[in-house]
């Protein structure tokens, strides 16, 4: 039933979108947000869209009874029209979204390293569609039983749009900021941040002057300004867990990259992402787990290392998360 019903879902969201780019004669992306938006509002911005398209989109929105549809049954059929839109419109690599399987990975390790808080804020500075924020959200609820004050940063005008209508959707408050992360953003400091980090270079050299990280020549790689700002916006001992390049500390900038990381963060963990979830071994990313320093902040003897199993053995997969948890049990509580 959950399957069918999730079929249902993103049948609706992609009829709707379909109908609005073919009628607009937009990108399917930008259909696709007004499509949401239709469903998070229950109403239909029918101004310069056909009478067919209106009728059509009414009779899918008086079908539809979101107000029925779980969080969980929404956040997976708006992943699977986002990554539709994805291959639609050829979309850079950096707007893509995080998969709902690391997604699950990433809160999962999240739920457990906050074990025991009776209140958390988060905080992921590269939120894209909030795929990831809402997923930890929903298993930092389920599993701990409290609800996380959510904030999110998106620099991007569409990605800015498709979170918050995707928040909407999903009856998840946040407060966003369309700003770009790396420049001064006044968010509070926050006990959890999570993000799938931007891979590249960072354009705007004056912009990080004041970095650590930065590069000695040229630009610098924006995953390493993420971590540095990222630490800034974090509580004493608070957490971060980034997805990240798994070549993060092969490179030639690692080495200041660690030097930065010396005294300010520990680096709890590095856990490789299953090779068979990227196209090349060069595009392999892994989950970074550091900690601020600070309150009760320990480096954890030993780092947690390791690589996932294939997520299609889930045996193998709960063994390996069990692993997690000893380690997390023996070396940081």
């Amino acid at each position: 039933m959950g399957a069918q019903n999730l079929e249902r879902v993103f049948g609706m969201f992609d009829q709707a979108t379909v109908m609005i780019r073919n009628d607009r004669d937009i990108s399917y992306m930008d259909a696709m947000i007004e499509a949401l938006e239709s469903f998070a509002d229950m109403q239909i911005d029918s101004e310069g869209l056909s009478s067919k398209t209106v009728n059509g989109l009414t009779e899918i929105l008086n079908e539809a009874d979101i107000e029925s549809i779980g969080t969980d049954t929404i956040r997976q059929a708006l992943q699977m029209i986002s990554l539709k839109a994805i291959k639609e419109d050829k979309i850079q690599p950096n707007f893509q979204i995080t998969p709902n399987t690391i997604g699950d990975v990433v809160a999962y390790i999240a739920a457990g390293l906050l074990e025991g808080n009776s209140s958390i804020s988060m905080l992921d500075p590269a939120l894209g569609s909030a795929n990831l924020l809402t997923t930890v959200a929903a298993q930092l609820k389920k599993s701990l039983g409290v609800s996380a004050d959510l904030y999110g940063i998106e620099n991007d005008d569409t990605m800015f749009e498709l979170a918050g209508v995707s928040l909407d959707l999903q009856k998840v408050a946040a407060q966003l900021y369309h700003a770009d992360a790396v420049v001064d953003v006044m968010v509070p400091p926050v006990d959890l941040i999570v993000s799938d980090l931007p891979v590249g270079y960072y354009p705007i050299d004056d912009n990080v002057k004041n970095f650590e990280t930065k590069a000695k020549e040229g630009h610098s790689f924006v995953h390493h300004l993420y971590l540095e700002m990222s630490a800034n916006h974090l509580k004493d001992g608070g957490f971060g867990i980034f997805v990240v390049p798994s070549s993060i500390f092969q490179t030639t900038e690692a080495k200041s990259l660690l030097k930065w990381m010396s005294g300010r963060v520990y680096l709890q963990g590095i856990l490789n992402l299953p090779k068979e979830l990227f196209a090349s071994e060069s595009a392999q990313k892994s989950i970074l787990i550091m900690q601020k320093t600070g309150a009760n902040a320990k480096q954890a003897e030993p780092v947690m290392l390791g690589e996932f199993p294939s997520f299609k053995d889930g045996k193998a997969v709960q063994k390996f998360l069990t692993e997690i948890d000893e380690w997390r049990k023996n070396n940081l509580k």
